[in-house]
């Protein structure tokens, strides 16, 4: 009986979980999950013998080290934080590893270990970053199979409501963590690559500058520029590159709404504001907008953002309840961003008969025998209920897939990794289209970067 340890069981583990079960008697496998709240673990499992579930805090080096120990090859679904310990462990112990987290720095430093102990500690193997690495590198080693030169690439990712679940007028609902909604696109300018030319679109212009993407069967998206859109160009491949660019994708108009939030400051999370726990939402607005005896907060909110009044625009501030006087945000010293999102979440919190949504766009442009060509490929995966998401189908599955492929030796490369070789994406893809996750490529006109838009 072949052991996995699944350390963590949140919103991320139910596909994982029932994937790992139904092979659990046919590829001879017993698992162990382990958490700080076995409650959910619990109704995940059931009643299959084939599955313990633990109290394990990650945190108590004892009873992490025992059950790390035990295993053959350990998962983790930890926040990416918490890594770094069960990681040592299996260097320790010698047990291979799989995460859906970032590679840290502090991953990256147990690579020479990993080698020299011919472990497999596989990264980023969940949907963004997971999938879209496999699904790019699959068509990037088909173009170069074939003598074509990469000229352009761009990838754009979205967790969305599902179409029947689309019912408020910003078109959005918060699938994941609503705190990196929030505070999406600080910390720095954005940095792709237009015709040879670095750009930059500092955080203040981030969502005026839009693509727009149309996704057959699902309409119009449009996407704004993640932070460094160059962190993958070496690992890639794509040194030469023209054109590089990376976004994460909304519906038309989105952009456009949100950015009055950045304008006035809501989303501002450097900063804690006084008296917080007693301020209204109306008090929480008025706080970012100039003093008047005798304009009304949303005469002045309309004025500073020139908003006029049969705007959409409006109604979707009207929508949030965002002047409301008997709403209180009630979180004490509380930065601007922490209020915002209360306030989001008010409206925004999937209801228990909402489905989710994950959406991915790649553009590859690319050279061949003197011409120019262009493949779309577009990827949509739908959840089907609160514990079965889309969200949790396109990160758990990739990491199960990946977890067995290890044990059964189809993955044999050691080291801290990431899936972009074709031993590792060409399994797992493969087995993600028998669960509905396709991607539908097709070659359409070379168009290049449209600069109208960015």
């Amino acid at each position: 009986m072949r052991k996995i340890l699944i350390i963590g069981a949140g919103k991320s583990a139910s596909y994982l979980i029932k994937y790992l079960l139904d092979k659990s008697q046919s590829e001879k496998l017993h698992i162990t999950i382990g958490d700080l709240n076995v409650e959910n673990a619990k109704k995940l499992v059931g009643e299959n013998s084939k599955a313990d579930i633990i109290h394990l805090d990650v945190f108590n080096s004892e009873s992490r080290i025992t059950a790390v120990k035990n295993a053959d090859i350990v998962v983790s679904m930890l926040p990416a934080r918490f890594h770094i310990e069960v990681a040592k462990d299996c260097i320790t112990y010698k047990k291979h590893m799989v995460t859906a987290s970032y590679v840290s720095e502090d991953m990256q430093t147990l690579n020479n270990d990993a080698r020299a102990n011919n472990l497999v500690f596989m990264n980023e193997i969940g949907v963004d970053p997971g999938i879209d690495h496999m699904s790019a590198m699959q068509v990037i080693d088909k173009i170069r199979d074939k003598g074509g030169k990469m000229i352009l690439f761009e990838s754009f990712t979205g967790g969305l409501v599902a179409p029947e679940s689309d019912n408020n007028l910003w078109n959005y609902k918060f699938t994941w963590n609503p705190r990196n909604v929030v505070v999406a696109g600080q910390g720095g300018a954005a940095k792709f690559l237009q015709e040879d030319q670095f750009k930059y679109i500092p955080y203040h212009r981030l969502f005026r500058r839009t693509e727009f993407l149309e996704v057959e069967n699902y309409g119009r998206f449009e996407a704004y520029a993640n932070r460094d859109s160059l962190k993958y160009q070496n690992v890639y491949g794509l040194d030469q590159i023209k054109t590089l660019y990376r976004g994460t994708m909304r519906r038309v108009g989105f952009s456009r709404a949100w950015n009055v939030f950045v304008q006035l400051g809501m989303t501002d999370d450097s900063y804690t504001i006084d008296d917080s726990a007693n301020m209204s939402y109306r008090d929480f607005v008025n706080a970012f907008l100039p003093y008047s005896p005798t304009d009304s907060v949303e005469l002045k909110f309309r004025h500073a953002l020139k908003i006029d009044q049969d705007d959409i625009v409006w109604d979707k501030f009207l929508e949030l309840d965002l002047f409301n006087s008997n709403k209180m945000v009630e979180l004490d010293k509380a930065t601007p961003a922490q209020i915002l999102q209360k306030i989001l979440m008010d409206s925004w919190s999937l209801s228990e008969d909402d489905k989710d949504m994950i959406v991915m766009y790649h553009k590859f442009g690319y050279e061949l025998n003197g011409r120019k060509h262009q493949i779309d490929a577009t990827m949509v995966a739908l959840g089907e209920d609160q514990t079965y998401t889309a969200m949790a189908k396109t990160v758990g599955l990739p990491v199960a897939i990946a977890t067995l492929a290890i044990l059964n030796g189809k993955i044999k490369t050691p080291g801290v990794q990431i899936p972009i070789t074709k031993e590792v994406y060409t399994p797992i893809l493969e087995e993600l289209e028998t669960y509905g996750v396709i991607f539908n490529e097709k070659e359409v006109p070379y168009l290049g970067y449209n600069p109208l838009n960015i």
